[in-house]
């Protein structure tokens, strides 16, 4: 069976839309480039021919893998539920370094450099079920932190 793959309302949009262009637009163009290497005759040492090959492979094992993930989409409500953090929730940490705000994600969201953490990671997962004001350790790869949640949206 299938996992389910816990995702927002915008981050299901945003891979349909990557399906979609991949379907319509990236598909058609690699056939193209590959009905064109092919007719430069012998297509056992044309290596446009392989590039296009090795591109389709890739696209369609993508495809596969959007297809699977839309199918099997859960959407994370991003209600607060009692004060308490978890997944969809935007939480802001301080830690002897200052203010940080991560939002809990599924992990095929995950996007680091916008603050969008997965609940499978060290802090997601020590965040999750945690209230403003909670004290916690995290033992992640970059060693032992200590964390305070301070904001809950």
């Amino acid at each position: 069976m299938d996992k389910p793959v816990l995702l927002t309302k915008e981050g299901l949009e945003k891979l349909q839309a990557e399906l979609e262009e991949l379907r319509t637009v990236r598909r058609p163009e690699i056939a193209e480039r590959i009905k064109y290497a092919k007719e430069f005759g012998d297509i056992t040492e044309n290596a446009e021919y392989e590039d296009a090959k090795n591109e389709q492979g890739m696209l369609e094992g993508r495809i596969l893998t959007l297809e699977l993930m839309t199918r099997n989409a859960v959407i994370i409500e991003q209600a607060e539920v009692g004060g308490v953090v978890q997944v969809g929730s935007t939480v802001e940490v301080k830690d002897e370094y200052g203010t940080q705000a991560f939002t809990i994600v599924g992990p095929a969201e995950v996007d680091v450099t916008s603050g969008r953490i997965s609940m499978e990671s060290p802090v997601g997962k020590a965040l999750l079920g945690r209230r403003i004001g909670d004290r916690i350790e995290v033992h992640s790869p970059g060693g032992m932190r200590q964390l305070q949640v301070v904001a809950l949206r």
